[in-house]
Order: structure tokens, then C-alpha cells, then sequence
């Protein structure tokens, strides 16, 4: 049967200098061995890691563990900085198919207060709503289906402009999220960023199996959270899965273990980096019976969500709005969170 394949692309030899016995030159010698060791950690990390799946014969996906061993942080701000909404990159994956329905709500509602630190991931050139988002609309040259290899192809992108933005923490959610700003950056706050943290909700009451289909033995089990509620990953993870999932590499595990995007993340951090996810309930998702959430918690979640069809919605039970013109509730939402926003009833 065949197996997983990790090929690291560069390999790097580190030797200290020798010990010498001359008292006078002992503390630049063991300066000199820091250095060198520095130098060449920094050499592995940057290494990069060809990602290959094979597949058996039976069709099942082999999977060993990732031999990268996870460096933990020791070294912090000399002062405590609280984390501030500027430090988090906002995303939001769309598609051209909503950008007349789920995105108006978007651009009207809870984007007014994260304007420079949300983005949006498309496939599609709108050069209304990139003036309406002072050119924060990215077409990622992704295909508009929302088949999994699509789906995936977005995220990469999306992760690769965190990296690329050099923000502290990595915030994905989907089109039909609302989220709640400030709640959002008062529960980071209770995070380190330097720190390996990969918080969410999942929409499933145990972890995913994973079976080798000839003999049903179970390969592995991992918990991921649900893209629908949204996630946050901080910089030092995001960074450790750089050989794994920069670059487009992350469309890779995606294939390889025929999953989406928001599973795959989870398979990368809990199974290929050892980190579990932290639960994190204010995340909330379709899913969910959302009229269930009561209306005096509202200001302590997070997200919000929505969907079915116009006669049968799965939203929160909010008042506000004549649900004709608000069915999805997030403009009731909204002002019942920010009363002050002009469009909302004095």
C-alpha cells in the first residue's frame, strides 16, 4: 500500500564550533554557538515541504504525521499589549451568485465597523462593491461553484493574505455571518497570539473518524471548526502550517483527503500539528436552531447566521424590521446591537 509522502526540499546540516580551553575566549565562543544554532533554525523553518498524497489501490488516503517538530514561543512583548481590532484580518468568503443578495447586508450592517480590517474573498470583478470597500474585494480567480477543490482554492488564498498582511490573528467567515465586532476583539483578548491557538465551533458532536476503507481500522480522529460559524487562528500557528498550506499547498491536503475547506484546516492544525481547537461557543452557524439563541445574549455572542427558504428561515428571533424587508434579521440585529446607525428605527 502506498503512503504519504513528505519530501523536505532542502536539508541543512548545523555544526557548533568547538569548545576552546582559553578563558578569554569562552564567552565568544558560546556566543558565537548561539548564533550558529539560531541561524540554522531558522534555516529548517524556512525549508520548504513538498505536500503529496497517493492513494491505496482500495481508495483510501494513507496519512502519517507531519515530522515537524512545533517550536514554542518563549519570548514576549516586554510590555502587555492588549489586542486591538486593528491586529485582526477579517475574512469573508462570497461568490458572484451572492453579491446582489448576502453582501449588500454585509457592506450595510457590521463591515462599517471593521472597514480596514475586513476583506472579502470572491470570484468575480464588482467594481461597485470595490469602491464600497475601498478596494477590499479580492478575486481570487477561483471558480464561482461551491464544489470542494473551489471552496478550498478561496481559503488558500485567503490564508496566504493573512500571512501576506502581518495582522496577529486570522478571523475566516462565510457570507451569510454577521459578526459582532467588538465581541469579537474583547474574546481575543483573553488569547495570546504568540501562542498556538486555533479557536471555533464545530457543527458535530465528536470528532471525524477516518477509516482504511479495506479494513475499516480507524487511521485517525480530529475535531475542526465549522467555516459556517467562523474561526480564528492565531500568527504563530498560522506560521507553523507555512510548509503545509502556504502557496496553495493547502488545495493540496484538501484533495488529498477529499474533504472541505473548513475539515481540511482542522486536519492540518489537530492532526498534522498536534494543536487541538478550543472550543469557542459564541461562534454560532446555520446549522443551529438560531431563534433558539436568546435575545439577552445577543451582545456575548460572536456570529450569527441564517438560511432556508423565505417561508421557512432559520434566523434569530429579533424584533426590528417587517420581515418582508429584513428576512434575514441581521439589519434588526444590528440595530438592536448598534442603535445609533442612522438607517435604524428612533
Amino acid at each position: 500500500m502506498s503512503e504519504k509522502v513528505f519530501r523536505v526540499s532542502q536539508a541543512y546540516r548545523c555544526v557548533a564550533p568547538a569548545a576552546s580551553g582559553m578563558a578569554p575566549r569562552r564567552m565568544f565562543k558560546a556566543a558565537a554557538v548561539l548564533i550558529t544554532l539560531g541561524y540554522c533554525s531558522l534555516l529548517v523553518y524556512q525549508g520548504g515541504v513538498t505536500f503529496n498524497f497517493q492513494e491505496s489501490r482500495a481508495g483510501s488516503v494513507q496519512v502519517s504525521d507531519l515530522s515537524i517538530e512545533p517550536v514554542r514561543t518563549t519570548v514576549y512583548d516586554s510590555v502587555h499589549k492588549n489586542i486591538t481590532l486593528d491586529d485582526i484580518f477579517i475574512s469573508v468568503k462570497t461568490s458572484k451568485h451572492y453579491q446582489y443578495s448576502r453582501l449588500p447586508i454585509i457592506l450595510k450592517t457590521w463591515f462599517q465597523l471593521a472597514k480596514d480590517q475586513t476583506w472579502f474573498f470572491t470570484d468575480t470583478d464588482n467594481p461597485q462593491h470595490q469602491r464600497q470597500t475601498n478596494g477590499h474585494m479580492v478575486n481570487t480567480n477561483c471558480s464561482d461553484s461551491h464544489q470542494r477543490k473551489h471552496l478550498c482554492c478561496k481559503t488558500s488564498v485567503e490564508y496566504d493574505h493573512f500571512l501576506e498582511s502581518g495582522k496577529k490573528w486570522f478571523c475566516h467567515f462565510d457570507d451569510d455571518n454577521y459578526v459582532n465586532v467588538p465581541r469579537l476583539v474583547t474574546v481575543l483578548q483573553k488569547y495570546n497570539h504568540q501562542e498556538d491557538w486555533y479557536l471555533g465551533r464545530p457543527s458535530v458532536n465528536k470528532p471525524l473518524h477516518i477509516y482504511n476503507k479495506p479494513t475499516e481500522k480507524l487511521l485517525f480522529a480530529f475535531w475542526f471548526a465549522t467555516g459556517g460559524a467562523g474561526f480564528c487562528i492565531s500568527r504563530s500557528l498560522a506560521l507553523k502550517m507555512l510548509p503545509v498550506a502556504s502557496g496553495g499547498r493547502f488545495i493540496s491536503v484538501c484533495e488529498g483527503i477529499r474533504l472541505p475547506d473548513d475539515v481540511s484546516m482542522g486536519f492540518i492544525i489537530e492532526h498534522l500539528m498536534k494543536k487541538n481547537l478550543t472550543l469557542v461557543p459564541e461562534f454560532h452557524s446555520h446549522l443551529e436552531q438560531m431563534k433558539l439563541l436568546p435575545m439577552e445574549t445577543f451582545r456575548d455572542q460572536i456570529s450569527f447566521s441564517y438560511s432556508g427558504p423565505k417561508d421557512k428561515m432559520n434566523v434569530i428571533n429579533v424584533p426590528g424590521f417587517d420581515t418582508r424587508y429584513d428576512p434575514t434579521r441581521f439589519l434588526s440585529l444590528h440595530c438592536f446591537l448598534f442603535p445609533h446607525f442612522k438607517f435604524c428605527p428612533r
